[in-house]
């Protein structure tokens, strides 16, 4: 069974989400949050599998809360929440800030308007430990709020990986599958999977959401490439 939270300022919104993941009987929402510090409150309280965490509530936003979790699990003396991944959810064109929660360790993001059966796939692949991110709905949700301009010196991170690897970064940070990475590069999905291991350890980075944000920081890709 697959531990879920809501965090949504909206109860109509809550209860929609909750009716919807929990159709097939593997996922269970077991708390509910209307701001981000209930959210944090009931992260120690259940220690759930996944958020699912709207950017814009009261009290403490989304981001407040991402950066929160991050504080926490690179803080040894605390309480920890390696375990719980977070998927943002955003309504397109209206949150600024959804680059930011993947810089902050979000796992990825749906959009409100996502159908029932996407949203428990979103809920279980995260559960999974891989990132949310089909090239549909993030690749075209980062390319039309994010505008990052490559600080000085921000390609250097790339300087200890291979040409073959910043291949296959470029093409995370458009993302496709291993399966699409392998036939774009006549490589096997096996292989393909392996140089996104390689960058992850690389590049010091969790997942392959990191690996995207690696991708635009260091102005490798841009927006609409």
């Amino acid at each position: 069974m697959i531990r879920v939270l809501l965090a949504d300022d909206q109860p109509l919104v809550r209860a929609g989400v909750r009716a919807l993941v929990e159709r097939d009987g593997d996922i269970e929402v077991v708390a509910e949050a209307s701001d981000g510090r209930a959210a944090l409150v009931e992260l120690d309280r259940f220690r759930p599998d996944v958020l699912l965490l709207d950017l814009q509530m009261p009290v403490l936003d989304g981001l407040d809360v991402l950066r929160e979790l991050e504080r926490r699990r690179t803080d040894v003396s605390g309480r920890r929440h390696v375990d719980t991944r977070v998927v943002v959810l955003t309504t397109f064109g209206e949150d600024d800030n959804v680059f930011g929660a993947l810089r902050s360790g979000a796992a990825g993001f749906l959009l409100k308007d996502a159908g029932p059966g996407e949203l428990r796939e979103a809920v279980r692949t995260v559960a999974a430990g891989e990132a949310l991110l089909s090239p549909g709905v993030t690749r075209r949700v980062v390319e039309r709020l994010v505008e990052v301009e490559p600080s000085p010196g921000a390609d250097r991170r790339l300087e200890g990986i291979t040409d073959r690897e910043r291949e296959v970064l470029a093409l995370v940070g458009r993302g496709m599958t291993n399966q699409e990475i392998g036939a774009e590069l006549h490589l096997s999905p096996a292989t393909a999977r392996t140089h996104v291991g390689r960058l992850l350890t690389k590049l010091g980075v969790r997942d392959r959401v990191g690996l995207v944000v690696v991708a635009y920081e260091s102005g490798l890709i841009r927006p609409g490439s």
